[in-house]
């Protein structure tokens, strides 16, 4: 008798279109490791912030708890990556994945892993253009938007301060190579000149061949489209160290709190670009982040944005699966619907479940395009007094 009351239960439940509560697994897979390591433990922990957001409401899919799974994408490394995506899948059975986060290893996590197993990724700041048009049967989203917006900005930029010159350096990889071609082809066709576009590698100890080619070919300014923990901030330390170059332009990959500290006053005056807005929902996340011990740097709302979208996307489909949320995360992060800032989540969740719509504005004015990437709003960066303060809004 009992467990003929147990399958009536059960039989009820399912008819009814109400998920039973489980515990969801979210992966959290960034570079904890490798060339941006000063920014991912502030974007990891925004990310799980929104998770205990939705967790502590009880208001998800019938009450479901979320549990977040960290794993090490390296930025760099995609072979570990890969294993490390694998693992989170496989053995550890997340729902979806927020992240990862460098371009490179992004891009091979989604086609290795998330394609093979039919798994949702969201990247917070994932930005190469070709990503725009890769093959993910649907299951790849970004909250960051891509470079080819990017590279406009910071031509722009460039503009607007009247150089005419620059010489530019890139991270060997497919951030760095896309986010080059970008700010070549917009600052040449608003009549600047490229004196060099030259790529560098990250891990060495030595710079000095490579500013010494970039300083041959002369440039107003030196961009240095690579990675504030490794290559690039010694592309900068010798272009100083030489009187080289004293001003940078400073793409996303340059933008954290670390790279002034670690320069110094030589940093001051250079400017740069990250994905910014100075929406009421990027103060409330500010806000948030601050009391729960965060400090926030560049794609920290990025990522908030991104675990949410995940479980109202689930919320949404009444389901954790991939398979039936893929198609609902545009739904949740784009009109029409009633508009949801941070720390809204649970009134998301409760909209959802009684059938009506929300439009996700979140933390970074979410809106997304294409094929699932961010519209695109920049934050113009001056660093000013060793440190990254905003200059304006684009």
């Amino acid at each position: 008798m009992k467990k003929l009351l147990l399958s009536t239960v059960a039989a009820t439940v399912l008819m009814s279109g109400v998920a039973a509560a489980e515990d969801v697994k979210i992966g959290v897979i960034l570079g904890f490791t490798g060339p941006i390591e000063s920014l991912t433990p502030a974007m990891a922990a925004s990310a799980e912030m929104a998770m205990k957001e939705v967790s502590d409401s009880g208001k998800l899919l019938g009450g479901s708890t979320v549990t977040p799974v960290r794993g090490d994408s390296t930025c760099v490394d995609s072979a570990a990556a890969t294993a490390a995506a694998e693992r989170l899948v496989t053995s550890d059975k997340v729902s979806a994945i927020m992240g990862a986060d460098c371009s490179g290893v992004t891009g091979a996590i989604l086609q290795n892993v998330a394609r093979a197993n039919g798994i949702v990724m969201i990247s917070p700041s994932a930005t190469s253009p070709a990503l725009s048009d890769a093959e993910d049967d649907g299951l790849f989203f970004r909250t960051a938007p891509s470079d080819a917006r990017q590279g406009q900005v910071l031509a722009e930029i460039l503009k607007e301060k009247g150089v005419k010159s620059a010489a530019l350096t890139f991270t060997n990889n497919d951030y760095g190579k896309g986010l080059a071609e970008s700010i070549k082809s917009n600052f040449e066709s608003m009549g600047g000149k490229i004196t060099i576009s030259a790529a560098h590698e990250d891990g060495k100890g030595d710079y000095s061949a490579e500013v010494g080619a970039l300083a041959q070919a002369g440039g107003e300014v030196l961009v240095v489209a690579g990675y504030l923990d490794q290559g690039g901030k010694g592309v900068i330390q010798a272009a100083l160290d030489t009187g080289a170059f004293d001003t940078f332009a400073l793409p996303d990959g340059m933008i954290g709190d670390s790279l002034p500290i670690a320069i110094g006053d030589g940093l001051n005056g250079s400017y740069g670009t990250v994905p910014g807005t100075d929406s009421l929902g990027a103060d409330i996340f500010k806000d948030m982040a601050e009391k729960a011990g965060i400090k926030a740097d560049a794609f920290s709302a990025e990522s908030y944005d991104a675990a949410a979208l995940l479980l109202l996307a689930m919320q949404a489909a009444k389901s954790s699966k991939s398979a039936d949320l893929k198609g609902k995360v545009m739904d949740v992060a784009n009109a029409p619907g009633e508009q949801i800032l941070p720390g809204e989540l649970a009134k998301a969740l409760e909209i959802i479940a009684g059938g009506g719509e929300v439009d996700y504005v979140g933390a970074t004015a979410v809106e997304l395009i294409g094929g699932g990437e961010s519209a695109g709003n920049y934050r113009e960066i001056l660093v000013d007094n060793q440190k990254n303060t905003t200059a304006k809004y684009r």
